[in-house]
């Protein structure tokens, strides 16, 4: 093996430790926010306020430091404008907000799991848009993921409902926001990049949501603990892992980056076991795992036919 293939192949390692680590750290999020909601007595609209007005800010310094460049010039244009504004709402706030709600009635590997359900919808979505056959990848996975959907609810019995209906509810609308999210901000992604859209994003989506409660209307128990579980959130749960994966794919495929995301509901599914005593089904399983087979398979023949 040549120097530079040794170094190729360095690389690709790191980009796939980074790719791992940041849908880890995602995962560890979701519990961290569980034990805020359920223990601690914090509401999910405060959470989200600062999640996104201080990784946000945070994300904007420090690609700012790195660049050197006007962070502000994403706003001389009207039209750029309008589409940070609706990405801010209907995607940063609506995916983090949705989210958090399914976990404070739920738990962070349930509401994760259901979330996952966004590469089908995104699927179903460019099917009608594009108005063409789905393929038969994009049909196994959509049955994957009903199969899935219908274990973890029922654990195979259809007199048994295993899940709540706002749960539900929730669970489907942070899967439809995480569409969004993918989907929404493809323009000003390709003209501005990613630090800028969700730095600003984050801000605005905070900023907005400030109006419906104020980061100042705290309520809950205030201890070391949770102070630490809230800074999980803020840092380890959003600001490092953003920057773990936008680094993995210089090295690796979208594809792969994507594809090990499933490790995000994985981790979360086995925290929730180490720390809240949450067990699993064994259909339960087989339904969280035809979920994240799902994603995997989508993930790929998009990317394989861009």
């Amino acid at each position: 093996m040549t120097n530079e293939n040794i170094v190729d192949s360095n690389l690709r390692k790191k980009g796939l430790i980074f790719a791992v680590l940041a849908s880890t750290l995602w995962g560890i999020s979701g519990i961290a926010a569980q034990y805020l909601f359920q223990m601690e007595d914090f509401s999910p609209e405060w959470l989200v306020v600062i999640r996104l007005i201080i990784s946000g800010v945070l994300l904007l310094a420090a690609t700012y430091v790195a660049t050197k460049k006007n962070i502000f010039k994403v706003f001389k244009n009207r039209h750029d404008i309008f589409s940070f504004i609706m990405f801010g709402f209907g995607g940063m706030l609506a995916v983090q907000y949705t989210y958090f709600v399914a976990i404070k009635y739920s738990n962070a590997a349930t509401a994760t799991i259901l979330q996952y359900l966004s590469p089908v919808i995104i699927t179903i979505y460019l099917i009608v848009h594009l108005k063409k056959l789905p393929s038969l990848y994009e049909v196994i996975g959509i049955i994957l993921a009903l199969i899935g959907t219908f274990f973890i609810i029922t654990k195979g019995d259809i007199k048994t409902i295993n899940i709540s209906g706002i749960t539900l509810f929730w669970g489907i609308l942070s899967a439809i926001a995480a569409a969004v999210n993918t989907l929404q901000p493809r323009r000003i992604l390709a003209k501005w990049g990613s630090n800028l859209v969700a730095g600003w994003g984050m801000v605005i989506g905070g900023v907005l949501m400030s109006f419906v409660h104020s980061p100042f209307q705290f309520k809950g128990h205030i201890s070391l603990v949770s102070i630490s579980c809230v800074a999980v959130v803020v840092i380890i749960g959003t600001l490092i892992p953003f920057w773990l994966y936008m680094e993995s794919i210089k090295y690796i495929k979208p594809t792969e980056a994507s594809i090990l995301g499933a490790f995000e509901p994985l981790s979360a599914a086995i925290l929730s076991l180490a720390f809240f005593n949450l067990h699993f089904s064994v259909l339960e399983w087989l339904g969280s795992g035809c979920i994240i087979l799902t994603t995997i398979i989508l993930s790929t023949v998009k990317n394989s036919s861009n």
